[in-house]
């Protein structure tokens, strides 16, 4: 990025700030930067360049190069760095205050090589051995944040001469954070600005235009444009991008990217889409599904997080949702009362077949299994005991080679489950060609909804619709296309 480039992306970047600066939480702003509304400084001169150059013994990669020729040091480069370097003060990371920093990866790498015991181990050691090797040579430059740091490698360079800038924030537990170049990290801490802050102005009425069309786009049947641009406008904080791209992904995904339904229901982070017109009917019932399908009867999901850590409102209305679904006469709801009516048609013809009655005896153990803590060779480690099954008759209907359904009984209740399995296989390809034409009854309860997600709420069509198949369905023009 030339310097006409880097002057009115900071320019934006100031006045977005500025705007959206709180003087009750944030700390005061300087008269210099209130006045010119602008967070950096007078640019730097080709001499005072050419002399930290000089002083530094490299001559400094283009994109920090023609940062400095626009400001000579930067003021809240993001929400934790507090200033950058001007020339004067651009220093080796070995020759700083920081240089613990290098103590610290170089103990951390000691440590992980004495407690190598395989092979994994130390190709995950090889890492931090190399993130010590980078900070020892590092050009430090930033001057505060918050345990937050920004360097450069001047022994990583790219065919545009670019150093390899890392970001490092003890609190993020990611270690060295690597981008292509001094520019790629300023943006992407213009990304998490927008993202945290949330500022009015000309970038966020931007993102909201793209997301519109995007949705519209999305309506009439393209993915892979749509998703580019959610993935990005959801990078600057947009809650609308994050729940269109949530729909897209989960059909895509066959059912699996609901396990994504964490990073939407973040009570914490996105109370807007908690609280949005499509979270009950949609998005709570695949709540309830993950809480169904976790691994572990007592382990983590999203249902029981919520339950224990979610504020007073969303305890009740997870109640609620609750009793509701325990109700003999519960049926989940599929959206408009076409669209419903038709899938819930196919639904009961699949439940009448006997296949779909045959108990899952895998289920059936795990749910009943007991877990018990114990220690093997010094580690912690859960004892799992799974309950002994009594075996039962079963009938399964299945058709013969000539077509005829033929009915037979089978008393092993495993033998008989995974028989059914596979006749429950046949009819949910068989049912497909209808629930797809389905589709084509479904209509939006909202001008944000694209897709019908609550379907993976359902088990036996979460099973029928793979990630194929919801791309089939994404690619019809669906109603408001």
């Amino acid at each position: 990025m030339n310097r006409e480039q880097w002057r009115p992306f900071l320019q934006q970047w100031s006045e977005e700030w500025i705007d959206s600066h709180d003087p009750e939480k944030d700390g005061e702003l300087d008269e210099a930067v209130v006045r010119d509304r602008w967070l950096g400084f007078a640019p730097a001169s080709e001499e005072e360049i050419a002399a930290a150059e000089a002083r530094l013994g490299r001559t400094l990669p283009p994109s920090l190069r023609e940062f400095l020729a626009v400001t000579n040091g930067w003021r809240d480069a993001g929400c934790f760095i507090y200033r950058l370097a001007g020339t004067a003060e651009l220093e080796w990371l070995a020759d700083t205050d920081r240089s613990y920093l290098i103590e610290i990866y170089d103990e951390l790498a000691e440590d992980d090589t004495e407690d190598d015991t395989d092979g994994e181990e130390e190709e995950e050691n090889a890492d931090v051995i190399n993130e010590a090797e980078v900070l020892r040579r590092s050009l430090l430059v930033s001057l505060e944040g918050d345990a937050a740091d920004v360097f450069l490698d001047p022994e990583d360079v790219n065919e545009r001469g670019e150093w390899t800038a890392y970001w490092l924030a003890s609190w993020s537990g990611e270690g060295l954070e690597p981008f292509d170049s001094f520019y790629e990290l300023m943006y992407d801490q213009y990304k998490s600005f927008h993202a945290l802050r949330q500022p009015e102005g000309e970038t966020k009425d931007r993102w909201d235009t793209k997301v519109e069309e995007a949705r519209r786009a999305a309506l009439s049947g393209e993915i892979e444009g749509p998703l580019k641009v959610l993935d990005d406008a959801e990078e600057f904080g947009n809650e609308r991008a994050l729940l269109l791209r949530f729909q897209m992904l989960t059909m895509l995904g066959g059912g699996e990217q609901q396990a994504g339904i964490s990073r939407v229901v973040d009570y914490a982070h996105h109370p807007g889409i908690l609280q949005h017109d499509l979270f009950v009917p949609e998005l709570l019932p695949l709540v309830f599904e993950e809480d169904r399908t976790r691994d572990l009867p007592h382990g983590w999901s999203t249902l029981r997080f919520s339950k224990e850590n979610g504020p007073e409102w969303l305890q009740s209305l997870l109640a609620d949702h609750e009793a509701r679904r325990a109700a003999p006469d519960f049926r989940l709801s599929f959206g408009n009362p076409e669209f419903d009516a038709a899938v819930h048609h196919i639904l009961d013809r699949l439940a009448a077949d006997p296949a779909f009655q045959v108990r899952d005896p895998y289920e059936e153990q795990r749910q009943n299994a007991t877990y018990e803590e114990v220690w093997v060779d010094g580690q912690p480690a859960m004892r799992v005991t799974m309950p002994t099954l009594t075996a039962s008759a079963v009938l399964i209907s299945e058709e013969s080679e000539d077509g005829v359904p033929a009915d037979f009984e089978v008393h092993d209740p495993f033998g008989a489950y995974d028989r059914a399995r596979e006749r429950q296989r046949q009819l949910l390809d068989e049912a497909w060609p209808e629930l797809k034409e389905a589709i084509r009854l479904w209509r939006p309860l909202h001008e944000d909804h694209i897709a019908p997600v609550v379907l993976f709420a359902d088990p036996v069509l979460a099973e029928m619709i793979t990630g194929e198949r919801g791309r089939e369905i994404l690619s019809m023009c669906r109603s408001g296309g």
